[in-house]
């Protein structure tokens, strides 16, 4: 990893540079934080990072007059990306004079940041490929160089003479996933790894091409003669799960024709991770196979949504288990992408915690919470997320039930005798549910079911009735009438009116007129 020292004088600037990307997956890491130039050159001296990003503008000591005096007098010399909120041409034209790698305004965009970063990182990696040695740690730097980028030819031609590889053959990048339900690196399983892979492709002399990925994924190139002749990736796949009793998952990418396309084989293997919760893979997902097929970016169906909340404020456990198992079939059958997943399980979280503090809960007090929210850090599969799930959804039903009391299902008829002494006022199904510390959706569900009309079709018939009876027994206009009985527009009234009479307010007094 290339470590990346963070310098501006806003700390809000530093933590949002930091909280924009994954750094590891562009192979940095943030090695330490300056608030101003000065601070930033003792620690230039004392972390040596491959990378500064810094502001121009700062107290003390100033952006370029910091690349100024680290470029004359620094022993080490790292390479220095500008951030800054003025587009001026002087300015770039003095940093580049210093060989600023990069210079970027604020505020600062993801992907403008990520391609910089790309270059430097591939810039690095080619300094260390070019002085490089026989020395067995080096092989990460090579894999790693590799599958960023097409290195040039000269770096190609370094690579093939150090590691004594065939450049033009068959190659395939494949990740190895560990799903131990253990946060990224709760186990390092590199150095194992290398060692079964290396007997498993019967390399003797030939190195192993090998990295570490995040979320406990490791990479690693076949190499030739094994990708020309087809590989059981079944068998090896039982083999890593026997060896380290855990489940595993591969994604495999295409096979490339020259190493230098690896980097082509890697994107194949990383679109395959998308389909990790599709259906009928059983931990073996070959780009071949699947890149052809549409993945499902959106969320789950509305009703099945509203059903699952339903039967969580309703606290029936068959009827949660049931929508819960109709949402993961869907995930598996519609090909969801992970994004799709995370946000339908984000959703169902946030309207399951509204409930919760609608009764003056919190979330808080379920142990299961925290791992159903950060559940992409260490459940990797969709055995491992419905578990997870269903944990979480059981004890928030519970947990409502308790928190309700006698206000649940059972107090319906106070919610109706509420309705029938207020329909005059400006009601509206949330505002009642707040009142009776209910979720709209399950309300109006619970309503429709004891019943048999839906709270709009029931308030309305109220009004109608009410408005009939005014318009029978007074001589109040028609507004009048239209705002004593709730509404706020007349002539909305009077559509309504009409919708369920097949007649005006008008026409209807006369006609009760014309019966006397």
């Amino acid at each position: 990893m290339h470590k990346v020292l963070i310098v501006d004088d806003e700390i809000f600037v530093r933590k949002g540079v930091i909280n924009l990307i994954d750094w590891s997956s562009l192979q940095f890491e943030i090695c330490g934080e300056a608030e101003n130039g000065l601070e930033a050159l003792k620690l230039i001296q004392l972390l040596t990072p491959d990378l500064v990003i810094v502001d121009i503008r700062m107290p003390v000591l100033d952006g370029l007059e910091l690349i100024r005096q680290v470029t004359a007098e620094g022993e080490h010399q790292p390479i220095f990306v500008i951030l800054s909120g003025y587009p001026d041409f002087s300015y770039a034209q003095q940093a580049f004079r210093y060989n600023v790698s990069d210079y970027i305004l604020k505020p600062v965009d993801e992907t403008e940041l990520t391609t910089a970063l790309k270059k430097i990182a591939n810039i690095m990696n080619q300094r260390q490929l070019l002085s490089m040695t026989r020395e067995k740690p080096l092989v990460e730097i090579v894999i790693e160089s590799l599958v960023q980028d097409e290195p040039d030819d000269q770096v190609m031609a370094q690579i093939a003479n150090t590691l004594e590889l065939t450049l033009s053959a068959p190659y395939t990048y494949v990740i190895v996933e560990f799903q131990d339900e253990l946060p990224h690196r709760g186990i390092d399983y590199l150095i194992p790894l290398q060692t079964e892979l290396q007997q498993y492709f019967l390399l003797e002399r030939q190195p192993l091409l090998i990295h570490a990925r995040d979320y406990n994924q490791y990479g690693f190139i076949v190499p030739p003669p094994r990708s020309m002749e087809g590989i059981d990736y079944r068998r090896l796949l039982q083999r890593l799960e026997n060896n380290h009793s855990t489940k595993i998952a591969l994604f495999i990418g295409h096979t490339v024709e020259h190493l230098k396309q690896i980097v082509h084989s890697r994107k194949s293997a990383d679109e395959c991770l998308n389909y990790r919760f599709a259906a009928g893979f059983n931990g073996i997902f070959m780009a071949n196979e699947l890149l052809d097929m549409s993945l499902y970016y959106f969320d789950v169906d509305e009703e099945l949504h509203s059903k699952l909340i339903y039967e969580v404020e309703a606290n029936r456990v068959e009827g949660y288990n049931s929508a819960i198992d109709a949402i993961f079939i869907a995930f598996q059958e519609r090909y969801f992408a992970p994004g799709a997943v995370a946000n339908t399980v984000r959703r169902s979280m946030i309207a399951t915690i509204n409930i919760i503090r609608q009764l003056d809960g919190t979330e808080q007090n379920l142990e299961w919470f925290e791992e159903l929210l950060n559940w992409q850090r260490k459940y990797r599969n969709l055995n491992q997320l419905k578990h997870v799930f269903k944990n979480f959804i059981e004890e928030a039903a519970a947990y409502i039930a308790e928190k309700r009391g006698d206000k649940g299902e059972g107090n319906i008829e106070k919610v109706k005798k509420y309705i029938d002494g207020h329909f005059r006022e400006n009601i509206y199904l949330k505002g009642i549910a707040a009142e009776f510390h209910m979720n709209p959706i399950y309300l109006g569900q619970l309503f429709r079911k004891n019943y048999g009309s839906y709270f709009n079709e029931y308030l309305l018939s109220l009004r109608v009735e009410e408005a009939k009876r005014l318009l029978r027994q007074t001589k109040k206009r028609v507004y009048e009438i239209a705002e004593q009985v709730g509404f706020q527009n007349a002539d909305y009234f009077a559509t309504q009116f009409e919708k369920l009479e097949k007649m005006t307010p008008t026409d209807y007094r006369n006609k009760m007129i014309d019966q006397k």
